[in-house]
């Protein structure tokens, strides 16, 4: 009993050990995907500028200069107008320039949470790649396995014809096998090529970089509770609280806008001394500070813009409930998907049991001097099947996991 369970603790430990090392690889390449992907870069850059633009907008209106010159000079008593110069600087309804600022803000949040769910789909996008890749080549290693198997099945087969307990016919059909899975093995060759330059893009290097992948991949026994309400705080949804936001700023920001505009500004006026008088202020220049408002007598632009930004609202808000519909659709089928794979693994792996069962009591009859060759051909393509299935499954659950962690972590 001692000894059973060591043996149970020696296969925990190593499948812990292959799952660690597995994460351990994969989350070393994610990390370079995220330190070189350009999209990332990208989304990056667009969240730099939108932030850069709340110092474009804490900015007063253009200063107003003006110059004159007379060309008929008008004659005053102190002396004739020979040149005007004027100065006028409009002044924003108090608050205006900081509802700017919150505006372009609320846009640059916004624009933050397209950098979070990049990262998130970049993340995805790796894995499932990767975990193509694991089921790429554990099929190659598969077929490999059936071709050494068919090998020896085919030497038994010749000794079987050279007592005459064969056909040669019987040595065909093997070889045709053979023929068969090492034409699969050669197209999955291919499509490891395809799929690794597919990785090594993703990841902005060299498509001809070799991708370690974890040479075995398990299913746990037991999974990680799911939790919906955390797909409620899915950036996905956080991005349409942040939009929303905004709008809010814009309609805040759209109030200072109709609000009246305030102007201080000064004329002077260069006046030339007349030459045939002699009194107080002769020649003495004008000065004239002047103040101004601006108000949007015709306002309904701004009418307009408030029943524009609450009809943005409502629409933000519905498309939030679609989309929130819409991933919990998906996390749904993720974990019933998952369910589906493991249900299928384990299914495979009695058929696996069950085949090798088949095999060894062919083998039994060979060595009584009988064995139907029709029968060996029949067991190894229903074993290859199981393995095929059984690493398909693996695939899909990983993949699925993938899904569930994009949604829900």
């Amino acid at each position: 009993m001692m000894k059973i369970n060591k043996f149970k603790i020696v296969i925990f430990c190593s499948l812990f050990f292959v799952q660690f090392t597995q994460s351990q690889e994969l989350e070393l390449l994610i990390d370079v995907a995220l330190e070189n992907n350009p999209e990332i870069q990208k989304f990056e850059l667009q969240y730099q500028i939108s932030s850069e633009k709340v110092n474009e907008v804490n900015t007063l209106p253009n200063t107003e200069i003006g110059f004159g010159y007379f060309v008929s000079e008008p004659e005053t008593r102190t002396g004739a107008q020979r040149a005007k110069l004027s100065i006028k600087q409009m002044m924003p309804w108090f608050g205006s320039i900081t509802s700017r600022e919150n505006y372009v803000s609320s846009l640059a949040d916004a624009k933050f949470e397209d950098i979070v769910i990049a990262k998130r789909k970049l993340v995805a996008s790796v894995s499932q790649s990767y975990y193509n890749l694991y089921a790429i080549k554990a099929k190659q290693d598969v077929l490999i396995e059936n071709i050494a198997l068919l090998k020896i099945y085919e030497i038994l087969a010749l000794t079987s014809v050279e007592v005459g307990k064969a056909s040669a016919v019987n040595v065909l059909r093997l070889q045709m096998r053979q023929n068969e899975l090492d034409q699969l093995k050669q197209v999955l060759e291919q499509e490891y090529l395809a799929e690794r330059t597919l990785f090594n893009n993703i990841l902005n290097r060299d498509k001809a970089i070799e991708v370690e992948v974890s040479n075995t991949l398990t299913i746990p026994y037991n999974e990680d509770i799911i939790d919906f309400d955390s797909l409620k705080l899915h950036p996905e949804l956080i991005k349409y609280d942040k939009i929303y936001e905004s709008v809010t700023q814009s309609e805040l920001l759209n109030q200072k806008n109709s609000a009246p505009m305030i102007g201080f500004g000064l004329d002077y006026i260069a006046v030339e001394k007349r030459p045939d008088m002699d009194f107080g202020g002769n020649g003495k220049d004008i000065f004239m500070p002047m103040v101004s408002i601006s108000i949007p007598i015709f306002n309904k632009k701004y009418k307009s813009q408030t029943k524009q930004n609450k009809l943005k609202q409502q629409e933000i808000t519905f498309e939030k409930q679609d989309r929130l519909n819409r991933l919990e659709t998906l996390l749904d089928k993720a974990k019933n998907g998952r369910v589906s794979a493991k249900i299928s693994y384990n299914t495979q792996e009695k058929n696996l049991i069950q085949a090798k069962n088949a095999e060894e009591i062919l083998m039994k009859s060979y060595e009584t001097g009988t064995i139907n060759f029709n029968d060996v051909l029949d067991i190894q393509e229903l074993q290859l099947k199981f393995q095929i299935n059984q690493i398909k499954a693996v695939q899909q659950y990983y993949l699925q996991t993938t899904i569930i962690n994009y949604l829900s972590n």
